[in-house]
C-alpha cells in the first residue's frame, strides 16, 4: 500500500485523471492535484480535500513546485506530444519516477528516443503508455510469450463494445493526425511504416462470449511502441472492432457517461493477444469494463511496484520489460480477468 506517500497527478481533473486520483487514494497514497487549469483544480481540491498545485508545461518552476515532496508523478494530461517531455524533465530534476497514460504513438516513440540514455545514466524510471493502450497489451504479449525469446508476429485485437472518446482522446487524435500528415501507421519489418492506403477490414475470432467480429486491421495503437521496445517481434499488429472505430471517428459520439457507483461507463472490452513463432501459437485474453477506468489501476500498480523495488531495470521502459508481467496481471484481478493459453 502507499503508506501515505505523495504522488503528483498532472491532469488530475481530467476524465482519466479522476480515476487515477481515486485509485491512488484507495491504495493508500496521497494524490497531489496538478494541471493547467487552476479553477478546475481549485474545485476538485475543495471536493476532495486534497492539495492543488497548478502548473503549466511552459513554466518549469511551476512543475518543480507541483512535484515537491512527491514520491512519483503520473501524467494523465494529453496531448502527450505537448506534456510528456516537460513533465519528464521535471521528474528527472526531482529524482522521482515518471509514469504516463499516453496512447499517442509518436509521443511514446519520442519518449523512448529522447530520454533513453539520460534516464539510464541517472538510474531513473520512466514508463510511457502505462495504460489500457500500450501497457496492458504489452503485459499480455509478454505473458503470452512465456519462455520464448523471439516470435515472428504479435497480434493484439481490441474488442470494444463501444468507444465514447473523452475530450482528451479527441485532442490527442488531432495532434497525431497532424504529425502523420494524413497517413496511417503500422509496425512491420521491425519498424514503424507510414502508408497512404486504407487499412484492411477482416474478421477476428474473439473467444466467447464475444465471438467472431469484424475489425479494422492495422488500427494501430501504442502497443507498436511498447512491445517492440523489449521483445524481438518484427511484426506487431493491432485491430479494433468496427463499431468502436466508427464511434471514435463520428464527431457526435458523446463522451463517456457513468453507469455504476465507481463512475465507470457501461463499455466492456476484450483484448485478445496472439503471438506466433514458426508453427506455434500462444494466446492471452483480458476482459473488463471501461478502458479509461481500467487505466487507473494499471498506472497506480506500476507506481506502487516502482516505489517498492519490484522492478527489473531502469531507464525508459515499458510495462512488460520493467515488471513480472504475469504477476502484474494477477494483481489486476479486481479490475480485469485474464486467461493464458500456452
Amino acid at each position: 500500500m502507499g503508506s501515505g506517500q505523495m504522488v503528483a497527478v498532472f491532469g488530475a481533473y481530467g476524465h482519466t485523471g479522476r480515476f487515477v486520483v481515486a485509485q491512488l487514494r484507495a491504495r493508500g497514497f496521497v494524490p497531489v492535484l496538478s494541471g493547467r487549469d487552476a479553477d478546475k483544480l481549485k474545485a476538485m481540491a475543495y471536493e476532495s480535500g486534497l492539495e492543488a498545485r497548478p502548473a503549466t508545461v511552459d513554466d518549469p518552476a511551476s512543475l518543480d513546485h507541483a512535484l515537491t515532496g512527491a514520491a512519483a508523478v503520473i501524467n494523465a494530461a494529453g496531448p502527450f506530444a505537448t506534456t510528456a517531455a516537460p513533465v519528464i524533465e521535471a521528474a528527472l530534476r526531482a529524482g522521482i519516477p515518471y509514469v504516463d497514460v499516453a496512447a499517442e504513438i509518436e509521443a511514446n516513440a519520442d519518449t523512448f528516443a529522447h530520454f533513453k540514455e539520460r534516464a539510464r545514466a541517472a538510474g531513473a524510471v520512466i514508463v510511457p503508455a502505462m495504460a489500457f493502450y500500450g501497457g496492458l497489451g504489452d503485459l499480455l504479449t509478454t505473458a503470452a510469450m512465456g519462455d520464448w525469446t523471439t516470435a515472428d508476429e504479435a497480434h493484439i485485437a481490441y474488442g470494444l463494445s463501444s468507444w465514447h472518446p473523452t475530450a482528451g482522446t479527441r485532442a490527442a487524435g488531432v495532434v497525431s493526425r497532424q504529425r502523420r500528415d494524413g497517413r496511417r501507421v503500422r509496425f512491420a519489418n521491425g519498424r514503424l511504416e507510414y502508408r497512404h492506403d486504407d487499412p484492411p477490414t477482416l474478421e477476428w475470432p474473439f473467444p466467447d462470449p464475444m465471438g467472431p467480429r469484424a475489425v479494422i486491421g492495422e488500427f494501430t495503437m501504442a502497443d507498436v511502441v511498447t512491445v517492440p521496445s523489449h521483445l524481438s517481434i518484427p511484426e506487431v499488429r493491432t485491430y479494433m472492432t468496427v463499431e468502436a472505430a466508427r464511434d471514435l471517428s463520428a464527431p457526435d459520439t458523446p463522451t463517456p457517461a457513468p453507469a455504476d457507483e465507481l463512475g465507470r461507463s457501461a463499455q466492456t472490452f476484450l483484448v485478445d493477444v496472439v503471438v506466433r513463432s514458426g508453427g506455434n501459437e500462444r494466446r492471452a485474453v483480458a476482459a473488463g469494463q471501461d478502458i479509461y477506468a481500467v487505466t487507473a489501476p494499471l498506472a497506480v500498480e506500476a507506481v506502487d511496484r516502482i516505489l517498492t523495488g519490484r522492478t527489473k531495470t531502469v531507464g525508459v521502459t515499458s510495462a512488460g520489460e520493467l515488471f513480472d508481467a504475469l504477476d502484474f496481471l494477477h494483481a489486476l484481478s479486481p479490475h480485469i480477468s485474464v486467461e493464458l493459453h500456452p
